[in-house]
């Protein structure tokens, strides 16, 4: 596996790098200390597998660098590995594209097993602390309350079964649509994907997020992954959808 890691600071970019190669013989870390750099190195090697990005960059605004990431290479996904672990970061991250957020703070453990999650399909943030933040987060407050009974419901026996995302009843082909979902393709592409009508799709989105109890793709985003997290046997992974 090739990772491409983003990071300005030289002790952490080289700190992280050791974790990183030293999480399988088969890993091969790339870093660079700049967006400009990062740039550079994909447009020379497209055999990439991943991208850890940090969100404090000296060149750039890291959000921008994900989007930007996110629409030159969507086949690529990209890890948020950041000093902060505010709710409304992990939010926007998730919103933006990335298939994971990871915290500086976070053990070798954590990170082997958010990257493992990552590479199969999976999408992993972080537990968050929500209205904790010492300044205040650039979402509505109701947007806290609905992640508040996501992870709520989370971590509602309901959800801790065996059945794990079973529970949630979905039909194979809106696990198919939630799938996609998942990958932040519009309705669009995931109707052209699947051989049927925008229109179809909508019905589907919708009854997915009511399966969830979420009302956005990102609120979904989030209650997936934390039931996945909490649920290890459910191992929903982006990948199922059947050609």
């Amino acid at each position: 596996m090739r990772v491409l890691l983003i990071d300005d600071h030289p002790l952490i970019l080289s700190a992280l790098q050791t974790v990183i190669a030293g999480l399988g013989d088969d890993v091969q870390v790339t870093g660079v200390e700049s967006a400009a750099l990062a740039r550079q190195t994909l447009q020379a090697s497209q055999d990439f597998d991943l991208v850890l990005l940090d969100l404090q960059l000296g060149d750039a605004n890291g959000f921008d660098v994900l989007e930007e990431f996110r629409a030159a290479y969507p086949a690529l996904p990209v890890v948020v590995i950041s000093a902060s672990d505010r709710a409304s970061d992990v939010i926007r991250s998730i919103d933006q594209g990335a298939m994971g957020f990871v915290p500086k703070r976070s053990s070798t453990e954590v990170l082997a097993q958010a990257l493992k999650l990552v590479m199969s399909g999976g999408i992993y943030v972080p537990p968050m602390s929500l209205g904790q933040e010492a300044a205040p987060a650039p979402f509505p407050s109701t947007q806290s309350a609905k992640l508040q009974q996501i992870q709520e419901l989370a971590i509602n026996a309901e959800f801790q079964t065996t059945s794990g995302l079973e529970s949630l009843s979905l039909t194979p082909r809106q696990t198919d649509v939630l799938a996609l979902l998942l990958q932040g393709k519009p309705n669009k592409i995931i109707a052209r994907e699947l051989g049927v009508s925008v229109e179809t799709i909508k019905d589907h989105v919708a009854a997915v997020l009511k399966a969830l109890g979420v009302s956005s793709r990102t609120q979904a985003v989030l209650a997936v992954s934390q039931i996945v997290q909490r649920q290890p046997d459910s191992h929903f992974s982006t990948f199922r959808v059947h050609a």
